[in-house]
């Protein structure tokens, strides 16, 4: 256990110190602050900030994580040369990337939401989940991230591969569902797209922040869907549990393969 904490101080302070950070940082405290400058409402703030969220988390994390595993093989042809557990060593360096950039994002939204307060009714809760599927993201494509670099040996195939599973999960994925929608329009077909909503991490986040923002016209087919048949509550249980199952799978993976590779 000292020694994994040991490693997670180390990986905190490498990360920490990187200007991309203070970058990714910035970026969404000048984001949140340029919203509330044009509108005071917290809701739209929310609403705003959701679609940067959805596409800018799980493609800095899955970048940035593929790169930083890549860079880091020095470092763990080291520590295994030493008497150091390799899944210890798999979740420091994993704890080490995510936290600060789950930190980064929080801290660079959080200001902004503090320093204007929390006027409309219910804000509070609006913004904590809105935190909460931005560090859910964050851990989802970290893990990922690090599955995906310690599949391939080859930096330039793995960081396409990664770019691509951002693509497909951010873009391509809601064109899949909107096509079998309209094709299968017809058919009872409610709770096929409940299970494929649950396939894709980023589906899950913005359903979520929809029930709990409440907005039946910007919901779409899929939020109304999760909204009618789980009603509010569940259904943002079912999302939250439905997200920390992304977290676990691909971290598990990664794991996984970390434990048999050949260094």
């Amino acid at each position: 256990m000292n020694t994994t904490l040991k490693i997670v101080k180390y990986q905190l302070h490498d990360v920490i110190r990187s200007k991309w950070l203070i970058f990714y940082t910035i970026f969404f405290f000048l984001i949140a602050e340029g919203l509330f400058r044009f509108s005071g409402d917290s809701s739209k703030v929310v609403i705003s900030l959701m679609n940067i969220t959805l596409i800018i988390i799980p493609l800095v994390s899955i970048i940035y994580g593929t790169i930083y595993v890549y860079n880091s093989r020095e470092f763990i042809e080291l520590m295994l040369s030493q008497p150091i557990d390799r899944r210890a060593l798999y979740v420091s360096m994993y704890v080490g990337l995510a936290f600060p950039l789950a930190a980064g994002f929080s801290i660079g939204v959080g200001i902004p939401f503090l320093i204007t307060g929390f006027h409309e009714p219910g804000a509070l809760s609006i913004i904590i989940t809105l935190l909460a599927s931005g560090i859910l993201l964050t851990l989802v494509f970290t893990a990922i991230a690090f599955f995906v670099a310690n599949l391939t040996e080859e930096r330039i195939k793995g960081f396409g591969f990664a770019i691509l599973i951002w693509f497909f999960f951010a873009v391509l994925y809601d064109g899949i569902l909107l096509m079998v929608t309209y094709s299968f329009g017809e058919y009872p077909i409610e709770r096929p797209i409940i299970i494929l909503s649950m396939l894709n991490s980023i589906d899950l986040a913005r359903i979520l922040l929809m029930l709990q923002l409440d907005i039946s016209a910007l919901m779409g087919y899929t939020g109304a869907v999760f909204r009618n048949f789980f009603g509010s509550n569940t259904g943002i249980a079912v999302s939250f549990a439905s997200l920390a199952v992304w977290v676990a799978v691909p971290f598990a993976l990664g794991m996984w393969r970390f434990v048999r590779k050949d260094f």
